[in-house]
């Protein structure tokens, strides 16, 4: 009798990805003489947008202590001979769709979880492939040698343990964590470690006195609910290497759903359009926020009508001059993907939520997504809501043919903001083009 193979889940995982993909793509293509990823070397965000943090670091820049987020002022008071370099979001993409590519050269069941990250399943493929964790180290090594970065591979019998191992010790490494090595290797961690505990989640659970993943495991699930209610028992069973249900996937499966024609963006599990702008003043009036949400909402509903979805949830973020994040969220009478009711719910939420402290970040999102054709109408939004539909589809033709430029409404002619702010700024979204032709425009502007 033939016993059924054991599931075997692979998390890849790019190792300092914007920082490696910049360092690759100079090297390689650009004939640069120096590899970023062997001296003290970051990607660094927009000082004087405020946007000034470190985005990606390289091993050697890791040495001076420099830490992923913080302030581009205070790596360079670490290291004052950094490199900082901005980031590329077109190679970026590029390097994505290669890694993707590649791995499904080896796996008919690879489910892409953001632009650096993905899984494959290789379930039954020992006949093929031998030893699957001898493979994986194989696999490390064929990503090193034919795209020129590097990854970690995190190899277990479910996606969650697959993703903890792969963010064990980096760079260039393969882990294990089947559910009899938990108890070993991760239950000595770190609370924050685990998967979907975050800042305020681990603040949570240290006043619990719960310090480490074992000691969450052990302990009383009903204390955890009674303290942080439904997430409190999901990341119980995550410390116990569980899942309740697939944690980074959408139902229907994301194999159906995902495809490498998608935007990064819209692919990261829980279909999410939304974009933040950390703003180059301090925001404390209302009009300069609404032009903000106008500017967002502007560019949400572009990335939609793209995709051909519409959303039924807007939701804001609001961060304070002193990093406090607010958000609210509403339900939509109908699925929409007409700027004009998306900055309505914006301007509206921003209404209820903000306190008059002054902002530095400003966010639109939209959730619920779905593709059907149909609205529901109430009898005075009809004739309304045609018209604005039959706009917005005629200025995204004009701009996807003349440029984002072409067309923008009146408010933004003397602004300070752009018309389509937030996420990928323009320059970045003109990703579309090809890689030769990127190229002979970057050779064009060098000379």
């Amino acid at each position: 009798m033939r016993m059924e193979s054991r599931t075997i889940i692979f998390h890849i995982d790019v190792n300092s990805a914007s920082l490696s993909w910049s360092a690759a793509y100079r090297t390689e293509v650009l004939g640069e003489k120096m590899d970023l990823r062997t001296v003290p070397s970051i990607v660094g965000g927009d000082q004087e947008a405020r946007r000034g943090i470190v985005l990606a670091k390289s091993t050697p820049a890791k040495k001076y202590g420099i830490q992923t987020g913080e302030p581009i002022v205070a790596a360079r008071k670490k290291c004052p001979n950094l490199i900082i370099i901005p980031p590329d979001f077109p190679v970026y993409v590029e390097k994505s769709k290669a890694l993707i590519a590649l791995l499904k050269r080896y796996s008919d069941q690879v489910v892409q979880y953001s632009i650096d990250e993905a899984w494959a399943d290789f379930t039954g493929y020992e006949m093929l492939y031998g030893d699957p964790v001898v493979f994986a180290h194989k696999l490390k090594d064929i990503i090193k040698e034919e795209l020129k970065f590097t990854v970690n591979i995190g190899v277990s019998s479910n996606r969650l343990l697959a993703k903890m191992a792969g963010d064990f010790k980096k760079p260039d490494l393969v882990h294990t964590l089947f559910p009899e090595e938990i108890e070993e290797k991760m239950w000595p961690l770190p609370v924050e470690r685990l998967f979907l505990v975050g800042k305020a989640a681990a603040d949570k659970l240290h006043s619990l006195g719960i310090y480490t993943i074992g000691d969450l495991a052990r302990t009383d699930v009903n204390t955890l609910k009674a303290h942080m209610k439904k997430h409190g028992e999901v990341i119980w069973n995550y410390a116990w290497g569980r899942e309740e249900e697939n944690p980074m996937e959408e139902k229907p499966s994301m194999e159906k759903k995902l495809s490498m024609e998608e935007t990064p963006e819209a692919r990261e599990g829980n279909k999410v359009y939304g974009n933040s702008m950390t703003t180059p003043v301090n925001v404390t009036d209302v009009e300069y926020a609404r032009q903000i949400l106008l500017s967002l909402s502007e560019t949400v509903g572009m990335r939609l009508r793209a995709d051909q979805a519409k959303i039924s949830c807007v939701s804001i973020t609001l961060r304070s001059s002193d990093f406090i994040n607010r958000n609210r969220q509403m339900q939509l009478s109908s699925a929409t993907d007409v700027t004009e009711e998306i900055y309505a719910a914006a301007c509206r939420l921003y209404d209820e939520l903000w306190d008059g402290r002054p902002l530095r970040l400003i966010g639109v999102s939209t959730s619920r997504v779905s593709y059907e054709e149909y609205r529901q109408y109430n009898l005075f939004d009809q004739g309304k809501y045609d018209k604005l539909e039959k706009c917005d589809k005629a200025i995204d033709s004009i701009r996807a043919r003349f440029g984002e430029d072409s067309v923008m409404r009146a408010s933004f002619l003397n602004s300070r903001i752009s018309h389509t702010g937030g996420g990928l700024n323009k320059e970045k979204r003109a990703e579309a083009v090809s890689g030769p032709e990127r190229e002979k425009r970057r050779t064009a502007k060098e000379r």
